[in-house]
């Protein structure tokens, strides 16, 4: 794998009510891997502030940790088999969150990585929704690049 990645970010969120809240974003980062882990860093910009936002995305196996630096400041932590609370600072003021999560799987292939988990939302000790996050990391040289 390259340094140079694109990286697909897709999200789906299943309420009690049974709606649905997909997310996704395309966007360029840059990839490592040290001590078994893999690396993703990136950057977004709210579109309307126009802030950045700094992002670090380390996982493995069982086990992914994203943070956020900027606009919205937050420290993430998703361990298979295990729950998980942090506070999530925005602009608007905080929220304490939680992630029951239920599995975070890591396939490796030549030019491509592809990094699932799945886990149980909560706001507030409160239940929001089942959560899936997939993350596609793709080198920028790849000729087979697919979203």
């Amino acid at each position: 794998m390259t340094k140079d990645v694109l990286l697909s970010i897709r999200g789906l969120q299943l309420s009690q009510e049974e709606s649905e809240d997909a997310i996704e974003l395309i966007i360029p980062g840059e990839y490592y891997y040290k001590n078994n882990k893999h690396y993703l860093l990136y950057e977004e910009t709210d579109e309307e502030t126009h802030e950045t936002t700094k992002n670090t995305i380390k996982a493995m196996d069982g086990y992914m940790e994203v943070t956020k630096k900027g606009f919205a400041t937050v420290h993430m932590t998703f361990q298979e088999g295990s729950k998980t609370v942090t506070y999530y600072y925005t602009p608007v003021g905080g929220l304490h969150i939680g992630f029951d999560t239920k599995s975070v799987k890591v396939e490796e292939e030549d030019n491509k990585i592809v990094i699932k988990a799945k886990y149980d939302l909560e706001i507030n000790y409160e239940f929001v929704a089942s959560c899936n996050i997939s993350i596609v990391v793709s080198s920028k040289t790849a000729t087979d690049f697919k979203i």
